[in-house]
């Protein structure tokens, strides 16, 4: 008779797990508020969702607790949090103005999330993928993507101004990102992003005041931190292009 205890799991496995679960009930979270149009909780959870998604992974790694069950899960929940959440949110907010060719918009900005994840998802082992060599992603990624078409609500917050920002004129913004998401634009990726020693306090420091203008004014700063990214769009293109002539010159 063996009298070994049984093996237990880890809760060091959970603990990512359990970060991943936070981000898919924020994103949910924020479709509630949306409901009770209470818009600018609504926002706030899916930005909650993409905190909880930054750091999931990070977790996992500094616990050695990365598996296959998690990638799986960490895809699930940004379907939900960064697909179905933010659909639903602008759906609600103002694409239902516009029809039946808003709910579309919504199915298709779902959709897109997942086919953006699906793809990246069988990427994660091409060794001979160019902008991965690169240290780029391909595509918008998703949580950065919900970021991206909640920005018309970060604008109406501020300004105070819902005129400004016409149906027909989301519509088509929200479109835009859904082919930012699926295109094969190369995107910068902070996992790949390398700073030097002499420049780590600076860093540090620009967190923190980041951070705090975060808190202070977070619908300004988050249009900024949206309009920031889409400017970089065309210089990540061109850096990319620099870097296969470089490959091409040294063949």
């Amino acid at each position: 008779m063996n009298d070994r205890p049984e093996k237990g799991l880890s809760l060091r496995i959970l603990i990512p797990n359990c970060v991943t679960i936070l981000a898919l009930s924020a994103g949910l979270t924020g479709v509630r508020f949306a409901l009770d149009e209470r818009w600018q909780h609504a926002v706030l959870a899916v930005v909650i969702a993409g905190i909880f998604d930054a750091t999931d992974g990070a977790i996992a790694r500094a616990l050695k607790a990365s598996s296959a069950f998690g990638a799986a899960l960490d895809s699930l929940s940004d379907v939900v949090a960064f697909g179905m959440a933010p659909a639903l949110i602008l759906y609600l907010w103002v694409l239902q103005d516009v029809g039946g060719l808003g709910w579309i918009l919504a199915l298709a900005f779902a959709v897109s999330c997942a086919l953006r994840l699906a793809r990246f998802n069988a990427k994660l082992d091409a060794e001979d993928d160019d902008y991965r060599r690169a240290g780029f992603l391909t595509g918008v990624p998703a949580p950065i993507a919900a970021g991206l078409a909640l920005a018309p609500m970060y604008m109406a917050f501020w300004t105070g101004r819902d005129a400004l920002l016409t149906p027909t004129l989301t519509t088509l913004y929200t479109f835009a990102i859904c082919v930012l998401m699926v295109s094969n634009i190369p995107t910068y990726s902070l996992k790949a992003l390398r700073l030097r020693r002499s420049v780590r306090w600076s860093a540090l420091l620009s967190v923190g005041v980041f951070v705090a203008f975060l808190t202070t004014f977070p619908w300004i700063t988050l249009t900024v931190c949206a309009s920031a990214y889409l400017i970089f769009l065309p210089i990540s293109w061109r850096h990319m292009a620099r870097i296969r002539r470089s490959w091409d010159e040294a063949t």
